[in-house]
């Protein structure tokens, strides 16, 4: 199983390292208000972006995301990821 190091960078932007197989290291942006749209006042962004790669991790190998992305991204790849991780 993986682990997840989610660094906080600036308000919007984020580090994530995955350590498995093979480590990789992931740059994160994502607006305050699309955190918001997703989990409400019920979590941090920081648990939002773990929990976002969490379901990533469970659809495909760590080597396989994208190094640099907006986590807003993640619904043209995956439709289901809003519904899911709210």
């Amino acid at each position: 199983m993986a682990t997840i190091t989610v660094k906080k960078l600036a308000d919007d932007r984020f580090e994530v390292s995955v350590e498995d197989q093979t480590s990789t290291t992931h740059q994160v942006t994502v607006s305050p208000q699309y955190a918001k749209k997703l989990m409400g006042n019920r979590a941090s962004i920081d648990v939002l972006i773990y929990d976002s790669f969490e379901f990533l991790l469970a659809r495909e190998p760590n080597t396989s995301i994208l190094r640099n992305f907006d986590l807003s991204l993640i619904a043209q790849y995956f439709p289901e990821y809003e519904r899911s991780i709210d």
